[in-house]
C-alpha cells in the first residue's frame, strides 16, 4: 500500500520542481559569456566572409565549452583536449557511417554507450554524455548523402569542427590572461579525471543507457524516421543523466519533455528569423548565454530555450525551412526518448531493493 503514496509523492515533488530556481553555484555568467563566444564568434566571422553554412560547421566546436566550465582554467586546459578528442571521434564515426541507414543507428548505440561509459568511469560531470551523442548525430545529418552526394564531405566536416574545438579551447583558456588566475592551484589530470573505474551505480547507468538506446534506436528506425534516431537517444542519455540517485530520472524526464514543449512553441514563433542572416547570428549565442545561465537552476526552464537553439542548428545544417514539421517531431521524439528513461529508473528502483 505505500507504493502508491510513494509515487504520489515523487510525481509531485517533480510537478514543483518544475517551477522552482535552484540556488545557483555561484556566478556564472563567465561561464555563459564564454560558451556564447565559442559558438557566435566562428559564426558571426564565417558569416561575414559569405560561408554562414561553415561557421555553423565551425561552431559546433562550442560544445567542448560547456565541459569542466566551473573548474579553474589551469584545470580545463588539462582535460579539454581528452574531452575535444573524443567529440571529434565521435563525430568522426557519425560522418563515415552516414551513408548506410543501419549501419549509422548500430554505430549511435555503440557510441551513446561508450560515450556514457566513458563520462561515467572518468567522471566527467556536467553536461555529461549526451553532447556525444549529438555530434555524432550532427555528424550524420550534416555529411548525409543527397541526390547522389553528400551534402558536405567528412574531411571538411572535421577540419571545420577542429577548427571550432580549438576555438572553444582558446576561449575556456582566455582567464589565464591574468595573473590571479595562472596562480590558482590546478590538479593534475589523473585527478581532473579519475578512473577508469565503475562502481555498481554507474554499471546499472551503463545498462540503463544501453537499453534505452537500443529500443529508441531500433523503433526510430522501424516506425519512425532513421535520421531523428540520435535525437530520441540524445534526449535518453540526457535524462538518465549522471545521478544514480533514485527518482532522478522521473523529474528530470518531466522538465526534459514539458520544457521541449515550450520550447518548441518559442521556437514557431521566432522562427521566421532564421531568414535573417544577422538575427540569426546573434541568436544563437544568446540562447546559448541564457541556457548557461539557469541550466544549473532549473532544468525545464534552460530547455525551453535548448529547444529552439538545438532546431535551429539541426535546421540549417540540413537545410530544412518547415519548421513546423521540425518543432512537433523535436517533442514526440523528445518525448519518447524521455519516458523510456523514465521507465529504465523503475529498472534501477527494483534493483536497489
Amino acid at each position: 500500500m505505500s507504493e502508491p503514496r510513494g509515487a504520489g509523492h515523487v510525481l509531485t515533488a517533480a510537478l514543483r520542481s518544475l517551477f522552482v530556481l535552484a540556488p545557483g553555484p555561484g556566478r556564472r555568467h563567465w561561464i555563459a559569456l564564454r560558451a556564447a563566444l565559442s559558438m557566435g564568434v566562428p559564426l558571426a566571422l564565417l558569416t561575414l566572409g559569405g560561408r554562414p553554412d561553415l561557421g555553423l560547421q565551425v561552431s559546433a566546436g562550442a560544445f567542448l565549452a560547456l565541459f569542466f566550465a566551473g573548474n579553474p582554467a589551469r584545470e580545463r586546459a588539462r582535460a579539454l583536449p581528452v574531452v575535444g578528442a573524443v567529440l571529434l571521434a565521435c563525430a568522426g564515426a557519425g560522418a563515415v557511417l552516414a551513408p548506410l541507414a543501419w549501419l549509422s543507428a548500430v554505430g549511435l548505440v555503440v557510441v551513446a554507450v561508450l560515450a556514457s561509459a566513458f563520462a561515467y568511469a572518468y567522471r566527467v560531470g556536467p553536461p555529461g554524455p549526451v553532447f556525444f551523442v549529438l555530434v555524432y548525430g550532427l555528424a550524420g545529418q550534416i555529411t548525409a548523402v543527397r541526390d547522389g552526394a553528400r551534402g558536405v564531405e567528412p574531411l571538411a566536416l572535421l577540419a571545420a569542427l577542429s577548427c571550432g574545438l580549438a576555438f572553444s579551447y582558446l576561449v575556456a583558456l582566455a582567464p589565464l590572461a591574468r595573473a590571479a588566475e595562472r596562480r590558482v592551484p590546478a590538479r593534475p589530470l589523473r585527478e581532473i579525471l579519475p578512473g577508469p573505474w565503475l562502481g555498481r551505480g554507474e554499471w546499472l547507468l551503463v545498462l540503463r543507457v544501453f537499453l534505452v538506446v537500443a529500443v529508441g534506436t531500433a523503433v526510430s528506425v522501424l516506425w519512425l524516421d532513421p535520421a531523428r534516431a540520435y535525437w530520441t537517444v540524445a534526449a535518453g542519455v540526457a535524462v538518465i543523466g549522471l545521478s544514480t540517485v533514485p527518482n532522478h530520472s522521473f523529474a528530470r524526464g518531466l522538465h526534459r519533455t514539458l520544457g521541449t514543449l515550450v520550447g518548441a512553441a518559442v521556437y514557431l514563433a521566432i522562427a521566421p528569423l532564421a531568414d535573417v542572416p544577422w538575427a540569426f547570428v546573434l541568436l544563437l549565442p544568446a540562447l546559448q548565454f541564457v541556457i548557461e545561465l539557469v541550466v544549473v537552476r532549473n532544468y525545464g526552464l534552460a530547455l525551453v530555450f535548448i529547444t529552439p537553439l538545438v532546431l535551429f542548428i539541426v535546421g540549417a545544417a540540413t537545410g530544412s525551412a518547415d519548421h513546423t514539421s521540425a518543432a512537433i517531431e523535436r517533442f514526440v521524439d523528445t518525448a519518447f526518448g524521455s519516458a523510456l528513461a523514465m521507465a529504465s529508473g523503475l529498472l534501477r528502483e527494483r534493483r536497489a531493493t
